[in-house]
């Protein structure tokens, strides 16, 4: 069974697998870190382990009267036994007392959407990550005079284009923000 603790610097490397190897067959696989983000205090920032492998992480930026989770990721192996769930509950129950919301920001993961919902968020505000393909048409982008071709952009664009984006390039994923009153 798994332990959940306070994340130490040694864990770092484990911590970057974890998040890798779960987010691996999400809309965020592209989204690689190849070190863990550093934030201001306040933050909470725990692990998951179990037989000395971490399993899960969860990292929350506070600021003022707002948090926001920063990444929260349970490695396959971790998977439909609690591991999000119990980090979350670990993270709301040191959360600092003047702290009113909790956000989250995901994409199009049915499974993310899912537990967000499960766990008492509300979807707040949705737009649209675009990802410029190389095989996308490139009408309305200009790159420097000294430069090549674009060759990919990450943009993003209202909700309301929805239909049109979508028509026009291959990635599209709709970003929602899921929100916590606490």
């Amino acid at each position: 069974m798994f332990t959940i603790r306070d994340y130490q610097d040694a864990d770092e490397r484990q911590w970057l697998l974890c998040r890798l190897l779960s987010f691996f067959d999400s809309d965020y696989y592209d989204d690689v870190k190849t070190s863990k983000p550093q934030f201001p205090s306040p933050h909470l920032a725990f692990v998951a382990e179990d037989g000395g492998q971490i399993i899960g992480i969860l990292d929350v930026e506070i600021t003022g009267t707002a948090a926001t989770i920063d990444s929260i990721a349970v490695h396959p192996s971790g998977r439909r036994l609690g591991v999000a769930s119990a980090l979350l509950q670990h993270a709301l129950a040191r959360m600092p007392e003047e702290v009113k919301a909790l956000d989250a920001w995901t994409r199009e993961t049915v499974s993310a959407n899912r537990w967000y919902q499960q766990a008492g968020f509300r979807e707040n505000y949705r737009y649209l990550h675009v990802y410029l393909d190389p095989d996308d048409p490139r009408d309305g982008y200009e790159t420097p005079p000294d430069m090549s071709a674009l060759q990919g952009a990450f943009l993003h664009s209202p909700i309301e284009n929805e239909a049109a984006v979508r028509r026009r390039y291959k990635r599209v994923y709709a970003c929602r923000q899921y929100l916590m009153d606490l």
